[in-house]
């Protein structure tokens, strides 16, 4: 018996296939990437800048990690539509089952796309920075370049973890194009994402294990199996770990509260992989969804804190 849906039905109105689009891409789990967005500009901020300035470019930011993250959901959707009808896991989702009509899913893909492009052209009318404007559009072809990866590498997930990572160094050219030279500890907190997020992924991935290695699709666990998967993922948590120190260290605005969050982050990463160690599949939302949205926002907010009382 197929399983009900959680999501709202679509009842042919433009506010009910947008509230079908946002429930089916999850828009609250923005705060994946959000966190370090914000954390990226706080970093990039210069000394001169008035407030008033960087809390309309923060609002601008803000708006921005939510129309790319739509977008890339979006085209995640259309371009595995047919992969996720035949996954017993996925044959719910709105474009999957036919309850988002696949042209309507372009409609909102494009229409997300296209704000994004407006909003990035707010810096240059609002704060003379064209940089966002001239990076829109190869950010958008960057962080849909993942949803195509599973077809051809196993790496993949690097790939997610690389379209989540452009977030705090997209932010900081946003607010101070000049700091990706000048703020090593960009650096390493994009690192830092590209390689929690790659090991979350790679967790994530072990729900489709079976069904991958069936259709052919790649993936760690499909490509190496269950228990060299985990480990798989408990080397990339190890590397963020380690990309978290080396921001620590490259970073003097840094101070008790970052050092604070990032020994809290290990611990929630320990106690992430130990749910998976006990449990199984049986611990994966916890090890996905719990786990990893707490490691963003308390890394998110602990850097914030130190970077706004400096």
């Amino acid at each position: 018996m197929p399983r009900a849906s959680a999501e709202p039905p679509n009842d042919g109105t433009a506010a009910g296939r947008l509230a079908l689009v946002f429930a089916d891409i999850k828009i609250a789990h923005s705060v994946f990437a959000l966190p370090f967005a914000v954390m990226g500009a706080f970093l990039a901020r210069g000394t001169d800048e008035s407030s008033a300035s960087f809390v309309g470019q923060l609002a601008l930011i803000v708006v921005c990690m939510v129309l790319a993250r739509t977008w890339a959901m979006l085209v995640n959707r259309l371009a595995d539509a047919r992969i996720d009808a035949a996954n017993p896991r996925t044959a719910a989702r709105a474009i999957a089952s036919g309850r988002l009509a696949f042209s309507s899913g372009v409609w909102f893909a494009v229409a997300a796309g296209a704000m994004f492009v407006g909003v990035c052209a707010l810096f240059w009318v609002f704060f003379s920075n064209p940089w966002p404007l001239w990076l829109s559009a190869p950010t958008l072809a960057w962080i849909a370049f993942y949803s195509f990866t599973k077809r051809f590498t196993w790496l993949c997930h690097v790939f997610l973890g690389g379209a989540l990572a452009a977030s705090p160094l997209a932010a900081a050219i946003a607010v101070r194009p000049d700091a990706l030279a000048d703020t090593a500890a960009l650096w390493w907190i994009a690192g830092m994402v590209l390689a929690w997020v790659a090991g979350f992924d790679v967790i994530y991935a072990l729900q489709d294990e079976a069904y991958d290695s069936e259709v052919g699709l790649r993936s760690v666990p499909a490509r190496f199996g269950w228990r060299k998967a985990i480990w798989i993922s408990r080397a990339l948590h190890l590397l963020a770990v380690g990309c978290l120190v080396m921001a620590g260290l490259s970073e003097p605005r840094f101070g008790v509260w970052f050092w604070v969050g990032v020994g809290a982050v290990g611990g929630v990463l320990i106690a992430e992989h130990a749910v998976l160690a006990i449990r199984g599949r049986a611990g994966l939302p916890m090890a996905f969804f719990t786990c990893n949205g707490v490691v963003s926002c308390m890394l998110g907010v602990a850097g914030v804190v130190d970077l706004a009382v400096w």
